[in-house]
């Protein structure tokens, strides 16, 4: 059996892993030209199902370096007004969790390191600066992925890992469509300095900033403080085994991250000028300044130290509900069948959930338990189920449905959540309800319905 990928993401290169690891051929196919292109260094929050993901598919040892090359964990989830008053704040200890190991915690990841990891002892499954064109369906059962220089890859199944604008998915399910939220985003980083993180809340110069004003535009922050320093050394204070893992992981040639802080607005279509996609640089930050007008001086004194360079713009769109289809040599995961807005910071760690719940049906294949049909359907029928869920959390929680920018009902609304939130704030039981709803589609083990289980 031959699997071929297309895309070398998050998802599809923990599959990759997985597969090589179960002695079955796996070619990959990545648009980037090298393995350093691309804008990957924002921040990603890895959650216990993508942890349980990468620990099922990765060898132990690259396990470990993922673990290793993690930034620090964060102490803190605050919620603030722009003016940064506190609305609610909650330990990451109050969060619920289901066991002790690395695989049941949540881990501080810069995109670019976790790509790294992920391409470590990889180079002869990956092929970059391939741009995928189409695919071909063989009556023999087999299929062929056709490239825009001519070449062609056959194998037994072809998966999309090829993220939202996913040319797989637009041929094999073209009615698989995307809705637009109505948002969009701008967001930069801010090398992290002593003066920069005086530029943030106290609350949360070691965790995670959310910013809520009066116009239903919201920001976020991360301070991000990777595990080695500005010479490429691991830390003073690192143990003696994460450093030699740091010390000798090949992926560190490769990633030049320092210590950030992530920092985004997001606002609606309705307020933000019809050209803010486009935006890029220094007119991007002035952009993301004009936005925050009347927010605290710091905030706006972030976003004017940002490195132009780092900016970037996009448009927040959700997937809509897809009928069951037909389980073929064909299927995806990931973005390229269920993208979703980054509300509960879902969509990274329900990639990695595919690759190990596809991982496991395609061994059960080599092993003679099912045919491939059987495999892919029971797949893409779980995957249906969790993805929804995590399709319509993130929803919920990111949209522009205008209430706060409407006469009298709007500060009225914004008055609400703000009362809503401190009295959560000073109510533990209803904290900890709220710290559970976080975590349900970051750990699928505090969901009976949708466990590995269900499958």
């Amino acid at each position: 059996m031959k699997v071929i990928v297309i895309g070398a993401g998050t998802g599809g290169m923990c599959l990759a892993h997985g597969l090589r690891r179960a002695g079955i051929e796996v070619a990959v196919h990545e648009r980037d030209r090298t393995r350093s292109s691309g804008l990957h260094g924002y921040r990603v929050g890895i959650s216990p199902n993508g942890a349980r993901a990468l620990k099922a598919c990765l060898s132990p040892e690259l396990f470990a370096t993922f673990v290793a090359t993690t930034a620090a964990p964060y102490d803190t989830l605050a919620m603030l007004t722009e003016r940064y008053r506190t609305l609610l704040r909650m330990r990451m200890t109050d969060l619920p969790h289901t066991g002790g190991g690395p695989e049941d915690r949540e881990h501080n990841v810069s995109r670019m390191t976790l790509r790294q990891v992920l391409f470590t002892g990889m180079e002869d499954v990956i092929t970059f600066d391939h741009c995928f064109s189409h695919l071909e369906q063989h009556d023999d059962a087999r299929v062929t992925a056709h490239f825009e220089d001519g070449s062609s890859d056959t194998g037994d199944l072809l998966v999309g890992a090829d993220g939202a604008s996913s040319r797989v998915r637009h041929q094999h399910l073209p009615h698989a469509t995307h809705t637009d939220t109505g948002l969009v985003a701008l967001g930069g980083k801010t090398l992290l300095t002593q003066r920069s993180e005086a530029l943030l809340p106290e609350v949360v110069r070691h965790g995670f900033g959310m910013y809520f004003d009066r116009r239903g535009q919201f920001g976020i922050t991360h301070a991000v403080r990777m595990p080695w320093g500005r010479d490429g050394g691991p830390r003073e204070g690192a143990g003696a085994s994460e450093r030699e893992l740091v010390e000798r992981w090949p992926g560190l040639r490769f990633d030049n991250t320092t210590d950030y802080i992530s920092w985004a607005i997001t606002t609606s279509r309705t307020i933000a000028p019809s050209d803010l996609l486009e935006r890029t640089g220094p007119e991007a930050l002035a952009l993301a300044a004009e936005l925050s007008a009347g927010w605290d001086p710091r905030w706006l004194d972030l976003i004017a130290t940002a490195d132009p360079g780092s900016t970037v713009a996009l448009a927040i769109r959700t997937a809509d509900p897809v009928p069951a289809w037909a389980p073929s040599t064909v299927t995806m995961v990931g973005d390229a069948i269920h993208t979703m807005t980054p509300g509960r910071g879902a969509g990274a760690n329900t990639a990695l959930r595919d690759a190990r719940e596809l991982r496991d049906r395609l061994v059960r294949v080599r092993d003679g338990e099912m045919s491939l049909l059987e495999g892919v359907g029971e797949y893409e029928d779980l995957m249906r189920r969790y993805s929804s869920l995590a399709v319509r959390e993130s929803l919920e929680f990111m949209n522009d449905d205008g209430t706060a920018r409407r006469p009298v009902i709007g500060p009225l609304s914004v008055a609400a959540q703000r009362t809503a939130l401190r009295f959560v704030d000073h109510f533990p039981p209803a904290k900890r309800r709220m710290a559970r709803g976080f975590q349900k589609v970051r750990d699928s083990e505090l969901v009976p319905s949708t466990g590995r289980g269900s499958g």
